[in-house]
């Protein structure tokens, strides 16, 4: 395997409020866009699961979704200890009742 280092870093979040409201829902997505000025990310986009997707191999156990590539490996690091990435997961981790992260190399 190459050194994920020279990779850009696709970082997928899934979250699973415990309050699954509409208003909760908007609250997060909200909150999301406050990464969204991460120096290191080529990509960011976020927003809550979709109506209507309900084909068998759909996963519908989560509320919002966010999406961040990640020029390479050491950005992905650097946000991680970002200031306010961290201040985020202060903010909000007490209204999640499940997060899944799935990080991947591209490209």
């Amino acid at each position: 395997m190459e050194s994920n280092d020279t990779h850009a870093i696709g970082h997928a979040v899934f979250f699973t409020l415990k309050n699954r409201d509409a208003a909760s829902i908007r609250n997060l997505v909200d909150e999301c866009k406050t990464l969204e000025s991460f120096q290191g990310a080529t990509y960011f986009s976020v927003g809550e699961r979709g109506e209507g997707f309900d084909r068998p191999v759909n996963d519908q156990d989560f509320d919002v979704a966010l999406y961040v590539v990640f020029k390479d490996r050491p950005a992905h690091d650097e946000y991680q200890a970002w200031p306010t990435h961290k201040e985020f997961i202060d903010r909000n981790k007490d209204s999640w009742a499940r997060v899944r992260i799935f990080d991947s190399l591209i490209g």
